[in-house]
Parts: structure tokens; C-alpha cells; sequence
């Protein structure tokens, strides 16, 4: 693991105990107390549950995201402030996994109506190699492949179950499970009834937003399935191996640049591998991330001859995303895939 980043367990125990000290004045809000000016007061740990938060809980909710637009959320420090605003949540909606130090402040912060998408759905372990034939080398899981700072195909089989990557309840699931509009749509409904439960004054409302946004992901997935039916290729590259539970919903096979640090150049033999999978499967592109350096994308396709192009993992939003909001940039993601697979 990447010990960048992780914050130790110490560190944030320490902040956390700043954070309540700051607020031994201020008792946590109940959610019948109405929150922030009458609204439920909502922290969100990055967009994907952002998004979710606010459109579900509309005008009665005031989402906080711990995530600031264009900051990586695996990267993600905690200030004692924003642990203290943990604590004085009516509400906190997160995504166990993804981030550590997120998930050791919520565990501390005594807040009651704490919700974990992860529990909303069903995950699954997913290697760099992910379709809905092949999943690849069970028990990576990774949702940064890079981050092992090995390289090459050894990489993967050194990293099994024990590797110490732990995402969600069972140890090496992959986390991304908004990047597949089916699972989103399952959490969304998870959060719509836990919102109910918290504010039940507004559980009306809270109801028709979720329907609404479910037709919404529903809708979506029904572009996916049709757009991405019948293609030339089922193989992608990417250098974020995010993309499983897309892979796998919609019959396709990512290929992740698994070992390799996104900063980092790609290995020799990493990529003549790459080359070879590209030339059998006719695969066209290597898609990189709007919150990463497009480096290694451009290295691998200058030494492959493939195209470039963005697939975005929707950790969050900025002036650079292809959308103002989750589902423009997954339409844009789509787009992206049927021109990357020779879409019919």
C-alpha cells in the first residue's frame, strides 16, 4: 500500500479529539432539530455520495462534501475542522474503502445516522482485467493498481487476499460501484430510506427524489446497454482500474495498467504486454483521468500507436469534467467508449 496515503490511526485520533475539543461548546444537532437553518445538515465523504445526498435530499438538506473539487479522494487529509463538522452532522453519508482516514473519523465521531453505500449494494473483487466472462486475478481488487508500485503480470499474482489492500466489508472488494448505474441506482434507493428514517417530517419528498433520480439511472443504463451492443472491440485500457463494475454490467474487458503509479512511466515490458493485448483484441485507446497526469497514457500509446482519450472515475467535479454532474459526464464516459470500441 502507498503509505502516502494513508494518515495513521494516531494522527487522526489526535485530530479527532482537537476536532471535539473545538466543539465541547456545541452539542451534535438532532435531525428533528432541522440541522443547518432548518435544513438537515448532510457531510458527504467525496462527490459520487455528494450527488447522491443533494439530489435526493433537495431543499431540506445542506450537503458538506469532505472532498474539494479537484482534490483526489484516496489523497484526502482531514483538518480537525472538517472532523469536527463530522461530529455535528445530523447526517454523514460515505463509501467505506475508499478512504481511510475518512472512515476513522466517522467510526469516532458518535454520529447517529451514519450511512455506508458499501452496505447498499453488493461488492465484488475485480482485478485490472475485469469483464463480464473474466474477472481477472481474483483477490487484486485494487481500485489503484498503481498504487502496488510493482510491474507487470508478477505484480498481479504477488498481490492475493493477503496483499493488506482492504476495501469495504470483504477484504480486496473494489469500491466503485457508482461508475455501474444498476448499483448506483440500488444505493440511491439505500439512501432514499435512510433519509426517510433520519428526517421523517420530509420522507415524502425524500421518496419522490429517489424515484426520480432512479429513472434517471435507469435511463442511463438503458444508453449504455444499447450504445455499447454491438462494437468492434470489448477491451479498453485505462490507467485507473475503476472500471469494473462498468466492465462487467455492460460485457466488456478493462485492461488496467496495473503496478504502475499514474505519475509514473509505464515499464518496457508493461507495455509491450499492453501492445500485444491491444493488437489481439484490436483495442484503440488508453483512457486517462481528469484528476491525474495524462503521462503515462501518452507514453504507453506513443510506444503502442494507440489513441488517447479521458474516462472519467467521477471522484469529482471540475471546471476540466466533460459535464457539470454525474450523469452528463457518465453520457460523456459513454461517448468517450463507443468512439474507443467502434460502436455500430
Amino acid at each position: 500500500m502507498n503509505v502516502r496515503r494513508l494518515i495513521p490511526a494516531t494522527a487522526v485520533a489526535g485530530a479527532v479529539a482537537l476536532g471535539l475539543t473545538a466543539l465541547s461548546a456545541c452539542s451534535t444537532s438532532d435531525a428533528a432539530d432541522g440541522g443547518d437553518g432548518g435544513k438537515l445538515k448532510v457531510t458527504a465523504s467525496f462527490y459520487p455520495m455528494q450527488f447522491l445526498a443533494e439530489r435526493i435530499g433537495g431543499e431540506h438538506v445542506a450537503v458538506t462534501s469532505l472532498t474539494k473539487p479537484g482534490v483526489e479522494p484516496h489523497d484526502l487529509e482531514l483538518t480537525p475542522r472538517q472532523i469536527g463538522s463530522i461530529s455535528e452532522s445530523d447526517y454523514v453519508l460515505y463509501l467505506k474503502g475508499i478512504q481511510p482516514a475518512v472512515d476513522d473519523a466517522i467510526k469516532q465521531s458518535g454520529v447517529k445516522n451514519t450511512v455506508d453505500a458499501a452496505t447498499l449494494t453488493t461488492l465484488e473483487n475485480h482485478g485490472s482485467e475485469v469483464s463480464g466472462h473474466d474477472h481477472g486475478h481474483e483477490g487484486e481488487g485494487e481500485e489503484h493498481a498503481d498504487e502496488h508500485g510493482h510491474e507487470g503480470e508478477e505484480a498481479h499474482e504477488e498481490h492475493s487476499e493477503g496483499d493488506g489492500h482492504n476495501h469495504g466489508e470483504e477484504g480486496g472488494a473494489d469500491p466503485h460501484i457508482w461508475l455501474d448505474p444498476v448499483k448506483y441506482a440500488e444505493v440511491a434507493k439505500g439512501v432514499g430510506k435512510s433519509l426517510e428514517k433520519a428526517d421523517p417530517d420530509h420522507a415524502a419528498d425524500y421518496e419522490k427524489n429517489t424515484e426520480t433520480l432512479v429513472a434517471e439511472l435507469d435511463k442511463l443504463n438503458t444508453a449504455y446497454e444499447s450504445g455499447l451492443k454491438n462494437t468492434a472491440t470489448k477491451t479498453f485500457i485505462t490507467t485507473h482500474s475503476a472500471f469494473g463494475y462498468l466492465a462487467e454490467r455492460y460485457g466488456l474487458t478493462q485492461q488496467g495498467i496495473a503496478g504502475i503509479d499514474p505519475e509514473a512511466e509505464p515499464s518496457p515490458a508493461r507495455i509491450q504486454e499492453i501492445h500485444t493485448i491491444a493488437e489481439k483484441e484490436k483495442a484503440t485507446t488508453v483512457f486517462f483521468e481528469t484528476l491525474a497526469s495524462d503521462r503515462t497514457a501518452k507514453t504507453l500509446a506513443k510506444d503502442t500507436g494507440l489513441k488517447t482519450g479521458v474516462l472519467d472515475p467521477l471522484e469529482g467535479i471540475t471546471d476540466k469534467s466533460r459535464g457539470a454532474d454525474y450523469i452528463e459526464v457518465m453520457e460523456s464516459n459513454l461517448t468517450a467508449l463507443q468512439k474507443a470500441l467502434g460502436a455500430k
